[in-house]
């Protein structure tokens, strides 16, 4: 029989069971309120609950003393006044809001967790909260036969995580990567269970190593830490939707990117000279394929020293990127966080004079290898080094450089750990504390250095900023790509989970590298891949030295010209994505979705891990295997219609879909619209006609969705200049009718008005657009 106050489960191998004893919370010996959070001493440790919405709990405890409620680097809102009834017996303390109940047994300390309706949505059972004398601290949670869990943010493998282990440990993993290869450059501690179509989320707020083990107990799962407090969230839901909704009202969402940055972009390691980058963007010129970006690897630097260019290889930075803006282009270089151990280089001079490195609690700097060789760190933890950092990038924004690529900041060194030495002492803004502890935080507050850097100096308008390492709440700052991924076929297939489950933690901007970074990629696996690509948040060609170039038109005709089509088809399509991003910063929405967040009562959907959808009415299935030309594509409730043939299909069924190398089998729910724009060319992307394309249903189908444009620049969207069109669409079989149900903002777009083109409409459809019927031309003018 386990003690009452201690227990040997230990989230590990059967080993570690036997050997490492967890205390456990023990009975409540007293409770308090004190404002609005209710204090809970008990046998072995101190717990506060406090709600921050009706739908969101903060838990915490502190195995020694009062949990400290300290802020949170990812946690934005501090928590409101909610209206809680309070229920209190000799055995349980009841605790209600309009969304939650909270069930708290005393003896011992054992938190249920239900819903509104009295759906138990987190239990403890046996075994609650815990911790070991090491500092380790622990909770355990019942797990449901019917449970799936999501998110956890970057991780491999399949969509759905249940019984696997994950580490969150920023690391930088250059091995190929595949379903087992934990942990990568991004933690992020959250994660969404799905239930039966309901959902809801967990938000573990702890920076130290921690761990996620939904494999080893069978009938539950545990979260636990090496140090700090049991600091978590529990959110409500009660669907997919509400869950991302409600952890990103916690931790932030992401700024509108600018037009420019949700387009595509071309980049390797390294284009080396001014000459080479000039002849890249000159083919894209002359093959009129879309460009928007070119990324510089660090071999623009000289010696890899942080804001400088190498003068010999790039002797007129501005002017390159002058006329490559005129031609429709701009640069964004990398930013490590290494800085070279030179006393003539004056960044690093800077850093040592005013204090502004990593350093030991006896004073030393320490100092770690990188590409510069021997580097210094700059304590991004400390306010004072992190105004330095963001000052420092006038160095690229004089010279008309408006986006940053931030790698190498897990933080990565070149020894055995892989990282900064973790008895290294930051200052953490007035309290400090070890690399152990902030190690994960490291890229988050380099990548928030950096975006208010950039922002402060842009002058109004956007900047653009991409990260390899981050934390939760990263997305207020960065768009994420996946790392060093492998030009492999497999690689291409776990990279659409991989990018699901990410925006699934809250980062919607986000994405692979296109064609594989390392290993030598094919022109059919590049088509693939740009297929895929094209529907991605993020999309970028990168490769690596060593390893052949890829840029679109590097493997002959036949595959240049799938290539270049399908990079023009982002650009038609940006109404529809820009609208999408315009919504994933206002309410936390992923971009790229899985299939169960619109369907959430259809299990099929549950490990759909080979298709995914654009917003809430397109399925994209994408054939990820090479020589292949047939698939089975499963399509969920409603009628489905295929975007290149106009056949219908049936929801709720699956088929086998037939796709040539030209083909990427791409779906549109019947009775919904895309928004379309046309090409024009690199040096003018400016939407000169928008069309809003409807897939006639005629059993009064009900669809509505927000139209959303900007300048696609600056911050003036901020100030009212938008236009933000609510429609609403349905379908009969005698109408579609077209209604703008609410217009904001005054921003006044070029065009003028939107086209109304209606797809598979039947004999005797009259086309509606606000009660008058159309003859001819069908369009939707945005006058007012």
């Amino acid at each position: 029989m386990l003690e009452d106050t201690s227990f040997a489960i230990h989230p590990g191998t059967e080993k570690q069971n036997e050997a490492a004893a967890y205390h456990d919370i023990g009975s409540v010996i007293d409770q308090e309120k004190v404002d609005d959070t209710y204090h809970f001493t008990c046998e072995n440790g101190r717990i506060a609950i406090c709600f921050y919405t009706d739908s969101i709990v903060r838990i915490v405890m502190n195995p020694k003393e009062a949990p400290k409620m300290k802020g949170s680097r990812s946690v934005i809102p501090e928590p409101k006044h909610v209206e809680v009834r309070e229920e209190i017996t000799s055995d349980l303390h009841l605790l209600h809001t309009a969304k939650l109940r909270l069930s708290i047994s005393k003896s011992p300390f054992r938190m249920n967790i239900f819903d509104q309706e009295g759906k138990e949505l987190v239990a403890e059972g046996e075994h609650g909260m815990a911790w070991r004398e090491s500092g380790e601290i622990a909770v355990f949670k019942e797990m449901d036969v019917a449970d799936h869990f999501y998110g956890f943010g970057e991780k491999a493998g399949f969509l759905d995580k249940r019984g696997e282990v994950y580490e969150m440990w920023n690391t930088d993993v250059y091995a190929p990567h595949n379903p087992e290869t934990d942990p990568l450059y991004e933690s992020i501690p959250f994660f969404m269970t799905l239930r039966k179509g309901k959902a809801h989320g967990i938000f573990f707020d702890n920076s130290y190593r921690s761990w996620f083990d939904m494999r080893s107990f069978g009938d539950r799962y545990a979260y636990r830490a090496e140090g700090g407090e049991l600091d978590y969230y529990v959110m409500a839901g009660p669907g997919p939707k509400e869950v991302v909704y409600q952890y990103t009202y916690l931790t932030g969402r992401m700024p509108l990117p600018p037009k420019w940055a949700i387009g595509y972009h071309q980049s390797r390691y390294s284009y080396q000279t001014e000459q080479e980058v000039r002849t890249i963007v000159q083919n894209f010129i002359d093959r009129d394929i879309p460009l928007d970006v070119v990324h510089l690897d660090i071999h623009y630097m000289n010696g890899y020293r942080v804001f400088t260019f190498d003068e010999e290889n790039f002797p007129n930075p501005e002017q390159l990127i002058k006329d490559l803006r005129e031609m429709g282009v701009r640069v964004v270089p990398i930013v490590d966080p290494g800085v070279k151990k030179d006393p003539e280089y004056p960044v690093y001079q800077e850093g040592v004079n005013k204090d502004l490195f990593c350093k030991y609690l006896e004073g030393d700097i320490y100092f770690g290898d990188v590409w510069p060789g021997t580097s210094a760190f700059p304590d991004f933890t400390d306010e004072e080094s992190r105004t330095w950092w963001a000052e420092k990038h006038r160095f690229y924004t004089d010279i008309g450089i408006e986006g940053i690529w931030n790698d190498m900041n897990e933080p990565a060194v070149f020894n055995e750990t892989k990282t900064m030495d973790v008895q290294v002492m930051h200052r953490n803004d007035g309290s400090p504390a070890t690399h152990r502890e902030l190690h994960n935080l490291y890229g988050l507050l380099m990548g928030k250095a950096t975006y208010e850097g950039l922002k402060d100096q842009l002058n109004g308008r956007r900047p653009f900023l991409l990260t390899r390492a981050g934390f939760a709440g990263i997305q207020r700052y960065a768009a994420v790509w996946t790392g060093d991924n492998r030009s492999f076929w497999e690689h291409l297939q776990m990279s659409l989970p991989m990018v699901m489950n990410l925006g699934l933690s809250g980062v919607a901007f986000t994405g692979p590298d296109v064609g594989g970074f390392a290993h030598h990629t094919n022109g059919e696996l590049l088509a693939r891949w740009t297929q895929v690509g094209a529907f991605t948040p993020f999309f970028r060609n990168h490769s690596a030295i060593g390893f052949l170039y890829q840029e679109p038109w590097r493997f002959g005709e036949r595959y240049e010209a799938v290539i270049k089509e399908y990079i023009r088809m982002r650009y038609r399509w940006m109404p529809q994505f820009y609208s999408l991003f315009a919504k994933a910063s206002k309410q936390g929405l992923p971009v790229m979705r899985p299939l169960f967040m619109e369907f959430p009562d259809d299990e099929k959907t549950y490990n759909l891990n080979d298709q995914f959808m654009i917003g809430d009415n397109v399925i994209i299935a994408p054939i990820l295997a090479p020589a292949v030309v047939d698939r089975a594509v499963y399509l969920p409730e409603g009628e489905w219609i295929e975007a290149a043939s106009g056949k219908v299909y049936q929801g709720k069924q699956t088929y086998l879909i037939h796709a040539e190398l030209e083909d990427l089998p791409l779906f549109i729910k019947k009775g919904t619209a895309v928004m379309q724009t046309e090409w024009t060319s690199n040096q003018d992307k400016s939407w000169k006609r928008v069309s809003m394309d409807i897939y006639a249903g005629e059993d009064e189908e009900r669809y509505r969705f927000t139209y959303y444009d900007d300048d696609g620049e600056t911050f003036a969207y901020q100030h009212g200049s938008y236009l933000e069109l609510e429609v609403e669409i349905v379908s009969t079989k005698t109408a579609v009718n077209v209604e703008i149900v609410n217009r904001n903002g005054d921003y006044v777009p070029a065009y003028g008005q939107i086209d109304v083109q209606v797809i598979g409409r039947k004999d005797g459809q009259d086309v509606i657009i606000n009660g008058d019927k159309m003859n001819g031309s069908n369009y939707l003018s945005l006058a007012e």
